[in-house]
């Protein structure tokens, strides 16, 4: 009898210990893509390896504003432990939420997969967010993109931007891409859509005019990437796109962020803020690795060479 007790002691003594009770965190996802589905998972992933105990509710608004906001009320109406909110649209939905419900302002609220929250209006200091929103962005580094996109085609003139201008992160990165575009000698010619069914029409009509298509981090476009990869296949049209999870889709190239390691840095920082720090007092982070994807498959299709110096430098090459 002592020899079964003394092994269910040491059982329960080398088992990984949980953080106490459940924590209980609403989630509100913009749309459901590859990107920001891989921010979830590694989030999730995160705190469930490092044994802080969560009991999630999930939503998704499905590319749709008015959704969004709903979602952001019924959060308010669940009272969890913490809020994170995944995308730029999303984030600025909940935000709204909040500031209608006093009794949330102390609740933390985690942003992830934003691009610029101080642009967005959720923080007014990235280094001194205040109140309880901080997070992590995914503000991309585009001269290092447009460098990529410039080694495929030295020859560019001419760069098709594909985008929802009603999406705040895509229009500070569009302002972005023609002003590195001016540095690099080639000009930017825009399409915008306002929902996912839009973006077909919006590729056709940059056929003809542009050198090659790039994507950036746009949860409109990248719901409906496969309409751009089939316009840029028939039209031997370069598709360059922001994040490395659109290239196996059919995109040729990306130097962008892994999604899913920026929700494990989600991740890290929840748990943080549950042992006791203060969204106030904690700075906005960036992902600061890039990852270069290419698609040897895509490129063909669409009628461009790989250079051999990227391909030394890829961290994947889909064949």
């Amino acid at each position: 009898m002592k020899k079964v007790v003394l092994l269910i002691a040491l059982l329960f003594l080398s088992a990984p210990m949980a953080w106490g009770a459940p924590y209980q965190v609403s989630v509100s996802q913009f749309v459901e893509h590859p990107a920001l589905d891989a921010v979830l998972r590694g989030f999730q992933d995160y705190l469930k390896e490092n044994n802080v105990v969560v009991e999630y509710k999930v939503h998704n608004a499905q590319a749709n504003m008015a959704t969004a906001g709903q979602i952001g009320t019924q959060i308010m109406g669940e009272k969890p432990d913490m809020i994170v909110a995944i995308a730029t649209p999303t984030a600025q939905a909940v935000a709204q939420a909040l500031s209608k419900a006093p009794h949330m302002q102390k609740t933390p609220f985690l942003f992830t997969a934003i691009t610029d929250p101080v642009a967005a209006g959720l923080v007014k200091d990235l280094n001194m967010p205040g109140g309880n929103i901080t997070g992590v962005s995914d503000l991309l580094p585009v001269p290092e993109h447009m460098g990529m996109v410039k080694t495929f085609l030295p020859e560019l003139k001419n760069l098709g931007v594909l985008y929802n201008a009603g999406e705040a992160n895509s229009k500070v990165l569009v302002e972005e891409v023609t002003r590195v575009g001016k540095e690099m000698g080639f000009e930017v010619t825009g399409a915008t859509v306002a929902k996912t069914g839009d973006v077909f029409q919006a590729a056709k009509s940059l056929v003809g005019k542009v050198d090659a298509i790039f994507i950036p981090t746009d949860n409109t476009v990248v719901s409906g990437l496969e309409a751009v990869v089939k316009v840029c296949d028939e039209s031997d049209l370069p598709l360059f796109c922001a994040d490395v999870d659109s290239v196996a889709r059919g995109a040729v190239a990306a130097m962008g962020f892994d999604y899913y390691a920026h929700g494990r840095q989600t991740g890290a920082m929840a748990k943080r803020i549950f042992e006791g720090a203060d969204p106030a007092t904690t700075p906005v982070e960036t992902q600061e690795e890039l990852s270069l994807h290419i698609n040897a498959k895509s490129a063909a299709a669409m009628n461009v060479t790989v250079p051999e110096a990227l391909k030394v430098k890829a961290d994947k090459i889909y064949e």
